[in-house]
């Protein structure tokens, strides 16, 4: 089981440590500054923390030692354009590892939706051109935001090369060669807020957030503007899950570390409401692919609730045991069951942007 939690939020990066069986609140760094992304590589111990700093742009931070020092590195940007008119970025909104062969590699999605890479921990990056110069792209929008972001990023553990991502709006997007050429796979998906004969388009799709099994990484899982899918072919086909009570609407996802069968979201009210069914917060879990569902809500509130939980405000340690959530009124749970219970852990933090395990 995990020991340390870092918590991305509104007003810094929070580190909660285990001690005994106890969490506590070990340390605090950016201390009113927001960040957006958090980052521990397991690979050689860094951690990388993004802030989101409005006016002066994206920021990243890299520390060698767990957050007891810091050093600011280059964050990914577009080349400056000759009539400086050119896209920026706006926000740094995913970073993720690249393979066990690539000890040095991270990936970052960016408003607006652009694939970076960094072949040097984050020392300098490189826009992937033929993801941004893809004709389709003219088609995706905002969701959430005013502009389409890459949310998700999904590499292959047993081949480096090949890599899903997911478009807030914009589909899934696969490469089998490390990013050099694209295909946007979406059969079996459906866009139910777009007319009748454009709800397959694969381009508008909104995935809200997409998590792939480490040990069956063919298995997918999004968490889908309107409804829930699941992929066991590597994003070539999407089977869509009905019936989930008490909704199929959300924004968080995690699947087992080793059973892709099973996955945990967060049901809420869609659209412009946005809170917990009626006021009551709970996570649903499967464990038969979909097939069937439990409501697990032992430990959370079940009246006068206004919490939510954004894309990556639910996370899972590497043994699918132990699962923390945040939410953005503040709230930090952790359960050690596989989400038969929670605990509250903190009730009075900023906004939650992002969990991590470390």
């Amino acid at each position: 089981m995990a020991d340390v939690l870092h918590v991305a939020t509104r007003k810094g990066l929070l580190t909660f440590s285990r001690k005994a069986g106890e969490w506590r609140l070990e340390r605090s760094d950016f201390l009113g500054e927001p960040v957006s992304m958090v980052l521990a590589d397991r690979r050689d111990g860094h951690l990388y923390a993004a802030l989101h700093l409005g006016h002066f742009g994206p920021k990243l931070w890299r520390s060698a030692d767990a957050g007891e020092h810091w050093e600011e590195v280059v964050a990914p940007a577009f080349a400056a354009s000759d009539d400086g008119h050119g896209p920026s970025v706006s926000m740094i909104w995913s970073l993720e590892c690249g393979g066990a062969d690539q000890p040095q590699t991270l990936w970052a999605g960016t408003l607006p939706g652009a694939l970076f890479r960094s072949d040097d921990r984050g020392a300098s990056w490189r826009l992937i051109e033929a993801l941004w110069q893809r004709p389709e792209r003219a088609r995706w929008f905002g969701g959430g935001y005013d502009e389409p972001g890459i949310h998700s990023i999904c590499v292959d553990p047993r081949d480096s090369t090949r890599l899903q991502v997911a478009v807030s709006c914009g589909g899934v997007w696969c490469s089998e060669d490390a990013g050099a050429s694209w295909a946007c796979r979406t059969q079996g998906m459906r866009a139910a807020y777009m007319p009748p004969e454009l709800a397959q388009t694969p381009e508008i799709q909104d995935p809200h957030r997409m998590v792939a099994c480490a040990a069956q990484p063919d298995t997918l899982w999004v968490q889908h503007h309107n409804g829930i899918f699941l992929s066991r072919d590597g994003a070539a086909h999407w089977r869509e899950i009905e019936g989930v009570e008490p909704s199929s609407f959300g924004f968080a996802v995690v699947v087992h570390p080793r059973e892709g069968q099973t996955a945990w979201f967060v049901p809420a009210v869609k659209d412009e409401c946005r809170v917990p069914v009626q006021h009551r917060l709970v996570v649903t879990r499967t464990r038969d692919g979909g097939e069937s569902f439990q409501c697990l809500r032992t430990g959370l509130p079940q009246k006068h609730c206004f919490d939510l939980v954004y894309r990556h405000g639910l996370t899972i340690d590497d043994s699918g045991q132990c699962l923390a959530m945040g939410s953005t009124t503040g709230h930090l749970w952790y359960s050690a069951d596989q989400g038969d219970s929670w605990r509250l852990l903190a009730g009075h933090l900023p906004p939650i942007h992002a969990l991590r395990f470390a």
